[in-house]
């Protein structure tokens, strides 16, 4: 079991670091707008401590992790998740970077045993780590030298980041290099995929970006849910979702910002699918508890499935009441009946509307004809393009339908290599986040 001892002689200390992180941070505004993972270019250089005596903060497996290692862990995290620190996130800054920094002391620990034993290389090289850093600086736009210099000015050592890179990239070569070669996607396990892609192939399909925080590794399930409420908050104010992605989430997808491609409510968990079906392209959902943690969807685009027809329209109407008299509605009816042998398609219906006074023209876009209101699905089914409806009757008024056109949706299929990826990564990532469970659990960690 891992030994937990927390050391509370000093916490008047750990309330001195939040404050002093609060207060002497530059303003962050600009990197909430950024798009990726960016560095912008600060207002001024951010001030050393004042007054604030290096000290421990915790001991892993007898390795420290200073209150100077903490506080520019938090500095990294702010400026590249575009998050900004205010009282509420503090708290979720100074926890998501001392575990950061506890996983990473646990991972380098566990390879440097592994080194030893096995008498082999795995721990990346200065050079190595460089490589990692110009790639970095080089979707900034930047130089490796103006990246590091970037994040210099904005209070964060380039050790910093170097030690965050090293660890990453060291532990994703030794999981790769023990278990990748192991793993055998099964063609039954890919044919299970295309079958269930098959069966929900009529449905919509979602294409989504996620944020997974692990109840494990943020302090249960309470924790989870509180620390995704102030990330939705954020996001909702300008951090960039792919930021935000990469620093906090624990699912497979943060390298590359949450993206999750396309996906079925079939391929995700049930509660995740619930919220899906009540979103709209462009929203950001409210944190979803599951049983595997605690999620945050974007859902950034929604298509319909195979089979099913989509309709354009547009329509000219006369706004009436539901309460509109006998004389009202005939009136309206008679002046549509007029202007509909003008209209020869949805090309001139707002000029032929724009000429008959209380008559108003509208584009009503593309759906799915099973979604339409009863007179308008019929219109739908049974006109053809360029086709115009007699005058439909509902509580806003009196309305003709242009159906500008049709079409039959196809399903877009995953193809076999692109199954047999998903599924490689997806396994991928929960063995690393079983091994890091049981070296917590067998570890010896104290925190101050």
């Amino acid at each position: 079991m891992m030994r937990v001892r927390k050391v509370t002689g000093r916490a008047a200390h750990g309330a001195a670091l939040a404050a002093f992180v609060l207060t002497s941070f530059p303003p962050l505004a600009a990197t909430a707008q950024a798009p990726a993972a960016p560095v912008p270019a600060p207002p001024a250089q951010a001030a050393e401590p004042q007054g604030l005596s290096e000290s421990v903060a915790a001991v892993v497996n007898d390795q420290i992790i200073s209150t100077y290692d903490l506080t520019q862990r938090m500095r990294l995290l702010i400026v590249t998740s575009g998050v900004q620190p205010n009282e509420q996130t503090l708290p979720q800054f100074q926890r998501e970077a001392l575990v950061s920094l506890v996983d990473e002391r646990l991972q380098l620990h566990e390879l440097r045993r592994v080194e030893k034993e096995q008498k082999i290389d795995i721990i990346a090289t200065r050079e190595e780590v460089d490589e990692e850093l110009a790639d970095m600086a080089k979707s900034n736009n930047m130089t490796r030298e103006q990246f590091l210099s970037a994040l210099q000015t904005q209070g964060v050592g380039a050790d910093t980041l170097r030690e965050q890179v090293r660890a990453s990239v060291s532990w994703q070569r030794w999981i790769r290099g023990r278990y990748g070669s192991r793993l055998r996607i099964g063609e039954d396990q890919i044919k299970a995929v295309q079958q269930r892609a098959a069966t929900a192939a009529s449905k919509a399909q979602y294409e989504i970006s996620e944020i997974l925080l692990d109840p494990n590794r943020v302090g249960g399930a309470d924790a989870a849910v509180q620390g995704a409420n102030q990330l939705v908050a954020q996001m909702q104010q300008g951090a960039p979702f792919p930021s935000v992605a990469r620093q906090f989430s624990a699912s497979a997808t943060a390298a590359n910002g949450g993206d999750a491609g396309w996906v079925s409510t079939a391929d995700v968990p049930a509660e995740v699918a619930t919220a899906l079906e009540q979103m709209r392209p462009g929203q950001l959902s409210r944190p979803i508890p599951a049983r595997d943690g605690v999620y945050i969807i974007y859902l950034r685009d929604k298509r319909a499935g195979a089979g099913v027809t989509m309709v354009s329209m547009k329509q000219a109407a006369i706004p009436l009441s539901p309460q509109a008299s006998d004389e009202q509605v005939q009136a309206a009816r008679t002046k549509l009946e007029a202007l509909r042998p003008s209209i020869t398609g949805c090309a001139d219906l707002e000029a032929a509307a724009a000429k008959a006074p209380g008559v108003v023209a509208g584009d009503l876009g593309e759906a799915e004809i099973k979604d339409l209101a009863g007179p308008f699905k019929e219109a739908a089914e049974t006109l053809q393009p360029g086709q115009v409806s007699q005058p439909i009757r509902t509580n806003a008024g009196l309305h003709l339908v242009a159906i500008c056109a049709k079409r039959a949706t196809a399903g877009e299929e995953m193809s076999h290599d692109e199954i047999e990826n998903r599924l490689y990564g997806q396994q991928l990532s929960m063995i690393s986040r079983r091994y890091m469970r049981d070296l917590r659990n067998s570890a010896t960690i104290e925190t101050r």
